[in-house]
C-alpha cells in the first residue's frame, strides 16, 4: 500500500464512497477483520462479517446512499466526520445529520462509530413516504 493509502482521511473518504457506490466489497477491504461498528445507541457489530451483514440488511431498505461530507479532521489515526447521511428507497428518504468517528490502523478502519439523533430519524421515518411523495427536501443548512 502506497502512503496515499495509508492517509486515514483518505481511506474514510474511500469508504464513504464506495458506500454510495453500492460497492459493499470495496468498503469491506477497507476494514480491518475486527471492525467495531456502531451506530449510536445501538449495541455495536464486532468483525467483519457482522458488519458485512448490517449492511447488505440496510441494502434490503435503502437503495440509495449519498453522503455530503461538511466537515472532517484528523488527529493522528482518528478521523471525525460531521455529514449529512441521504437514505432512500421505494417510500422512504432520510436526510440525517450524523457525526462519526473512524479509527483507522496501517490502512483499515477498526473502528466505525456513528453518532445521530434517535428522535429526528424516529420523526422522519414517520414521515418518510410523505416526504418521499413531495421530493426531497435538505432539512440541514449547507
Amino acid at each position: 500500500m502506497d502512503a496515499a493509502a495509508n492517509d486515514p482521511i483518505q481511506v474514510v473518504e474511500s469508504f464513504l464512497r464506495a458506500l454510495e457506490a453500492k460497492d459493499v466489497e470495496r468498503a469491506l477491504g477497507l476494514m480491518a477483520d475486527d471492525i467495531v461498528y456502531q451506530n449510536v445507541p445501538f449495541p455495536a457489530d464486532r468483525g467483519k462479517a457482522a458488519v458485512a451483514r448490517t449492511l447488505r440488511s440496510f441494502q434490503k431498505v435503502f437503495t440509495d446512499f449519498q453522503v455530503d461530507i461538511r466537515n472532517i479532521a484528523a488527529r493522528g489515526n482518528t478521523v471525525l466526520t460531521e455529514r449529512v447521511d441521504v437514505l432512500s428507497g421505494p417510500l422512504l428518504y432520510l436526510d440525517i445529520w450524523v457525526c462519526g468517528t473512524f479509527e483507522v490502523k496501517d490502512g483499515r478502519i477498526t473502528l466505525w462509530r456513528d453518532y445521530f439523533d434517535l428522535a429526528e430519524c424516529a420523526g422522519k421515518v414517520l414521515t418518510s413516504p410523505l416526504r418521499k411523495l413531495l421530493g426531497p427536501r435538505r432539512s440541514h443548512a449547507a
